[in-house]
């Protein structure tokens, strides 16, 4: 599209005489007659420059420079000013008042044309560099959308899963079905704990408890599913695949152990209360996806093996993490465990195989971070 160029002279004949040159070398030209209509016409169709005479009735070219620099959205338009009178006297009150170039009459056309050309480049950069701007404030506004979406989803998955799942893995969320391995969490003593002490030191042991469990989670490549109270579910295996997560699940609950026993210790000695941690693991299919409705949605594991491993959590003491048979059989040349069961599980219909594990014979260190 040819550029825009608002020709401003109370002398129709001048300015139409500036208009129809321009207009020969390929411009899209209008004109005003002074500058109240200058005003006007800029607000209906913005023009990318301006030619206007200096010595107009009413709004001389000063004062119509002045308002274009004084109205953000007419900060930067190039303005060239021309006048017939002494020239460096005109030029510093045209240079004070904002004007980008200046022209002494009578004109000198290829002068005229050289800079117009030349402001019109001047212009057509700050347009790009505009364009430039919004193309990253819209980056910007799209990144931290995408953070705050990946801190959400921190609340339920590992770093590495949320980063998926927001770079458009969306398919993973979906109803699936998928072997995983569940850990469930829960602190023997806490209620009896709730009934003597004060709702704020409640409070404290569970965000204790809380941010010592998420550090240890996303360790471990775990995902949270959810906190109820004292009572925690975690899974290995989904949404994304890990590797070994039955001892993923096992190193974690050791480290989630030995993490917990001074939290325990420091509520033992305030108010004289035990609280240790209990865990039961489970391995096996379960359905997995997100469930919920619009304003609040989970993503969950259901079936045998999260109920088995819940159950599993109420059967054990404190500090003891009890294990299902198919977990105990993946880690045979890892654990060293001790039968406790079967033990009859309310909702199972048959006994429950079940171990205790007592050691991992493996001295080699996990890696601090998931892959």
């Amino acid at each position: 599209m040819a550029e825009r160029i608002l020709v401003v002279d109370d002398m129709r004949t001048n300015a139409e005489l500036v208009a129809g040159l321009l207009r020969n070398l390929g411009y899209d030209v209008t004109i005003a007659l002074d500058g109240a209509a200058a005003l006007e016409s800029l607000r209906a169709r913005p023009p990318d420059l301006l030619v206007s005479d200096i010595m107009m009735p009413g709004m001389d070219g000063y004062e119509l420079c002045r308002r274009l620099r004084a109205d953000p959205g007419t900060a930067l338009l190039p303005v060239i000013l021309v006048t017939s009178a002494d020239p460096q006297t005109e030029r510093v009150k045209g240079i004070e008042a904002g004007a980008d170039d200046f022209l002494a009459k009578p004109v000198n056309w290829p002068e005229l044309f050289g800079r117009v050309k030349r402001l019109l480049y001047v212009k057509s950069l700050q347009d790009e560099i505009k364009r430039w701007n919004a193309t990253l404030e819209e980056r910007v506004r799209e990144q931290v959308k995408q953070l705050e979406s990946l801190s959400r989803l921190k609340r339920f998955f590992s770093p590495p899963v949320a980063e998926a799942i927001l770079l458009g893995g969306e398919e993973l969320l979906k109803p699936h079905r998928r072997e995983i391995t569940a850990v469930f969490l829960d602190l023997r003593g806490f209620t009896a704990f709730t009934d003597r002490a004060d709702p704020e030191e409640v409070l404290e042991l569970l965000q204790a408890y809380h941010a010592t469990l998420g550090h240890t989670v996303e360790e471990y490549g775990g995902t949270l599913e959810h906190f109820a109270g004292d009572g925690v579910m975690i899974f290995f295996n989904d949404p994304l695949p890990v590797d070994r997560p039955a001892e993923r699940a096992v190193r974690m609950a050791l480290a989630l152990q030995n993490a917990f026993k001074p939290i325990a210790r420091a509520w033992e000695e305030k108010l004289g209360q035990e609280v240790a941690l209990s865990i039961g693991i489970a391995q096996g299919d379960a359905t997995l996806g997100v469930i919920g409705f619009e304003e609040r949605w989970e993503y969950a594991a259901i079936g045998n093996v999260p109920n088995l491993a819940a159950r599993l959590c109420g059967s054990a003491q404190g500090g003891e993490i009890l294990l299902d048979g198919q977990t105990e059989r993946d880690l045979a040349t890892l654990a060293d465990t001790e039968p406790v069961g079967p033990l009859k599980l309310r909702g199972f219909q048959q006994p429950v195989a079940a171990f205790r594990l007592t050691a991992l014979r493996s001295s080699a260190p996990w890696p601090s971070r998931a892959t």
